[in-house]
C-alpha cells in the first residue's frame, strides 16, 4: 500500500505525443510574441519614415501650394525607358506642382536630389538628400554647409537662358566653389535637366493616374 501511495506522487513520464504537442504550443506561442513585437515596431517604422519623407518633401514646396499629404502622393513614371519616381502636389483637387527624385554624377559619386517645381515650371525649391562629395569642398551643396542650393528657388527656363543653366565658370549664372567646380557644375546640370523633363512630360506628372503610367 505504502509503495503504490509513493508511485502516485512521483511525476509520470509524459508520452512523446504529449511532449511534442507542449513543444509546439511553446514554439507557436514565441512565433506569436515575436510577430506581434514585429508588427507594433514595424508600424512605428513605417510612421516614422513617412514622417521623415513629408518633412523632407516639406522643404522644397511651399505649405501654402499644397493640401495633400506629399508622402502619400508618390508616384512612378516611365519616360524615355527610364523610371522616373515623384511625387505630386495638390491644392484644393488641383495639381500644383511635382517634386522629382533624381540623381546627377558629382565628383565622388552620385548626388541624390529633390527638385519642387511648381506647375508653370518655377522651381520652389532643391535639397541635396545624399551624395559622397569631398568634405570641406563638395559638400557646400548642402543647405547646412552653405545657401548655395537656395540659388535655385524662382529659377525656371524663361527666367534663364540655356548658356546660363551653368556656373559662372562656365559662362551660366551660378557660382562655384573654390577648388571644387566639378560638384556644383553636376548639381546645376541635374536641376536643369529635371526642369526640361519637366517641360516635355508635363501633361504626364501633372495627370491625374495614380497607377505607374507608360510614355
Amino acid at each position: 500500500m505504502a509503495s503504490r501511495t509513493i508511485a502516485l506522487l512521483l511525476p509520470k513520464k509524459e508520452s512523446p505525443i504529449t511532449q511534442g504537442f507542449l513543444l509546439g504550443a511553446f514554439t507557436l506561442i514565441v512565433c506569436l510574441l515575436v510577430a506581434g513585437c514585429w508588427w507594433l515596431t514595424n508600424q512605428q517604422i513605417i510612421q516614422r519614415e513617412k514622417e521623415d519623407t513629408q518633412a523632407m518633401l516639406s522643404q522644397v514646396f511651399p505649405a501654402d501650394r499644397y493640401d495633400n499629404t506629399l508622402a502619400d502622393a508618390e508616384h512612378t513614371l516611365i519616360l524615355g525607358g527610364q523610371s522616373v519616381h515623384f511625387y505630386r502636389a495638390s491644392l484644393h483637387g488641383q495639381p500644383s506642382g511635382i517634386i522629382l527624385a533624381s540623381a546627377t554624377q558629382g565628383y565622388g559619386g552620385p548626388i541624390q536630389l529633390l527638385t519642387g517645381i511648381d506647375a508653370a515650371g518655377n522651381i520652389t525649391g532643391v535639397r541635396v538628400i545624399s551624395h559622397k562629395e569631398t568634405p570641406g569642398l563638395g559638400d557646400a551643396i548642402e543647405l547646412g554647409r552653405s545657401h548655395w542650393i537656395l540659388s535655385f528657388n524662382g529659377k525656371s527656363l524663361r527666367n534663364l537662358t540655356e548658356l546660363q543653366w551653368h556656373v559662372k565658370k562656365d559662362g551660366g549664372q551660378f557660382d562655384a566653389f573654390t577648388g571644387a567646380t566639378i560638384t556644383p557644375r553636376a548639381v546645376v546640370k541635374g536641376v536643369h535637366e529635371n526642369l526640361l523633363k519637366y517641360k516635355q512630360y508635363q501633361a504626364q506628372f501633372l495627370g491625374a493616374k495614380t497607377e505607374s503610367s507608360h510614355e
